[in-house]
């Protein structure tokens, strides 16, 4: 588990029409990862960005891409993200036919070359849906909200989930997306989580150095508090 909290704003909410920019302005901000959406309007109900994007993004980019496929049947995808050569590739276990075929997207992210497989689940997919590929992934990417759209708050007893990961014992990354904010990223920290994705919360902000500097100060706290993070 990583020793400090990884800050990963989401180009979600940046300003597309200037992308270059919007990249570079979280990195020079402090940033570790950028967190890309991908979503193909099936799997969940928006239609954001293919793999020519993702690879243009990581060409402007100078920090690694943390890649979340919101997608349908992600195995046959998993060749054309990995050309982005991203940091971490993560897809949802509800877009796999029963865990034969996750176990086979994580070794075809692995025989991509992707350093970090990630798998994710939404709200209302219970922790144990995911429990029997603990073993074989880095990071589980827990969605706090339902998957589509940004802008909504955290769902409260989503926090159960990095909770239960840690009092089973798991040290890869936990992470978790929607609703990350200042008031809300405390809760989270605490429950075990230490990657954060933030939207609008960090994009938003006319000094995101200065935001994602509180994160981490509030990070630090909550972890003094009783966070998992070691």
């Amino acid at each position: 588990m990583s020793p400090t909290v990884r800050i990963a704003p989401s180009i979600l909410s940046c300003d597309f029409a200037r992308i270059g920019e919007e990249l570079r302005r979280a990195e020079a901000a402090g940033a570790d990862w950028h967190h890309i959406d991908v979503m193909d309007g099936h799997f969940v109900p928006n239609l954001t960005i293919g793999p020519p994007v993702v690879e243009a993004v990581a060409k402007a980019a100078s920090i690694p891409l943390d890649v979340h496929l919101m997608i349908e049947r992600p195995i046959d995808w998993v060749a054309r993200y990995a050309k982005a050569r991203p940091e971490v590739l993560t897809f949802h276990v509800e877009a796999c036919a029963g865990l034969d075929e996750a176990r086979a997207t994580v070794r075809a992210v692995r025989d991509a070359g992707v350093p970090k497989v990630g798998v994710s689940l939404r709200p209302g997919t219970a922790i144990e849906a995911l429990e029997p590929l603990l073993d074989v992934v880095d990071l589980v990417l827990v969605m706090s909200v339902e998957p589509g759209f940004g802008g909504q708050g955290v769902r409260p007893e989503t926090l159960s989930k990095p909770r239960r990961l840690r009092q089973l014992g798991w040290r890869g990354i936990v992470e978790i997306d929607g609703g990350v904010n200042a008031s809300t990223l405390g809760s989270c920290v605490e429950a075990g989580c230490d990657a954060l994705v933030a939207g609008s919360a960090l994009y938003n902000e006319l000094d995101m150095t200065a935001a994602i500097a509180r994160f981490r100060s509030l990070a630090a706290q909550a972890a003094q508090r009783g966070s998992h993070v070691a």
